[in-house]
């Protein structure tokens, strides 16, 4: 039986055929070591343990997470023989291991985005008061869900909910959650708000939502979103990303939705001290009223009284000027020919003479000069 034969260029094809067909992808973790970043796009590391080390390649743009040597880290990589003779690893996911690694990759993402302001409270955007649609992306499988939809149906009914399931944890659950937020965003009458839940977990399990994608997605999104990821002690960069933080899945249905019950007594009490108001304003209305007409009628009173005093002075006034009064204490009044009052007469001038009881029909014979 004859042996094939390859040349070198052959030999890897194969080897690399043969490398895709059994082992199309591999999942390794490791310590990271002599991590660098050449002409700031590709990104070259080694995988190592106590026995062994691996050489790794990756575009800068894949790099969802920040890493530096002696973190521990778990990829997902396509293996391969370059055409120099070395086996290296293709990396296309990368997720820190290990509570401290993960610290690490979370402080550095961190710094960076908070850096571009990403976190800023002056980015973040006031929730709906009540909103009618809204969005939740989330998988439906996961108690938090369930808690997250329960609350919100007892607090208040009627709602339109819209959900998008996705992975909320492990490798690929970024990328579907992104998808999720961006099919609210791009709808064309999109909900009022979008909301990200997942229950508890592990520091492990929450890695998904410091994703720099991830984080930049939620920031960027023109609907407002509120996150509930694990409990209460839990702070992904995801929430400090969101608009709003809510402890749990649970708080954030309280968020978002008033209880009902307590939002109808709240009508109510508003609705009867809205009504003692009314009535106050009413009684003090009346008052003023009341006084304002009294006012007036001690005014048209004072009025009155003074133009009686005054006719009651001009009565006096017209008696006493009364000729006939006048003629009563011997006066008498002289009238010429046509009738009128007499001031001056001439020799001759015929005159009447009024006096209380008598007309007397008289000529002048005299005129002296007073």
């Amino acid at each position: 039986m004859s042996e094939a034969v390859f040349d070198v260029s052959g030999a890897i094809a194969v080897l690399n055929q043969s490398l895709e067909q059994i082992f199309p992808t591999m999942t390794i973790v490791g310590e990271v070591a002599s991590f660098k970043v050449n002409q700031g796009k590709w990104v070259f590391f080694d995988l190592k343990d106590d026995d062994g080390s691996l050489g790794c390649f990756m575009s800068l743009y894949s790099l969802r997470t920040p890493i530096e040597d002696g973190m521990m880290i778990k990829i997902v990589a396509r293996p391969k023989i370059t055409n120099w003779g070395k086996f290296s690893l293709t990396v296309e996911q990368i997720q820190p291991v290990g509570e401290g690694s993960l610290k690490k990759a979370f402080e550095l993402l961190r710094a960076k985005l908070a850096g571009e302001g990403l976190f800023a409270p002056e980015r973040k955007r006031l929730l709906p008061e009540l909103p009618s649609r809204i969005g939740v992306v989330s998988s439906t499988d996961a108690a938090g869900y369930k808690d997250f939809i329960k609350i919100l149906g007892a607090r208040f009914g009627g709602l339109k909910i819209e959900v998008y399931h996705t992975l909320v944890q492990g490798l690929d659950a970024p990328e579907q959650i992104m998808q999720g937020i961006e099919h609210f965003n791009e709808m064309a009458r999109p909900p009022e708000v979008i909301a990200l839940v997942r229950g508890g977990g592990s520091a492990d399990d929450l890695a998904a939502f410091n994703d720099e994608p991830l984080v930049r997605k939620i920031a960027a999104s023109r609907v407002p979103i509120v996150t509930g990821i694990g409990h209460e002690v839990d702070t992904t960069l995801s929430d400090l990303a969101a608009d709003v933080r809510a402890s749990t899945p649970s708080n954030a249905a309280e968020i978002l939705l008033p209880d009902k019950r307590e939002l109808m007594a709240g009508l109510d009490a508003s609705l009867k001290h809205l009504i003692v108001k009314t009535e106050n304003q009413l009684n003090a209305a009346e008052r003023r009223v009341d006084d304002t007409l009294s006012s007036l009628l001690n005014r048209l009173n004072l009025a009155a009284e003074k133009t009686e005093n005054q006719l009651k002075g001009l009565t006096t006034l017209l008696e006493q000027l009364n000729p006939e009064r006048i003629l009563r204490r011997g006066y008498a009044l002289v009238y010429d020919a046509n009738g009128q009052v007499v001031c001056e007469a001439d020799v001759g001038d015929n005159l009447r003479i009024e006096t209380n009881k008598m007309l007397i029909e008289t000529e002048v014979k005299n005129v002296k000069s007073k």
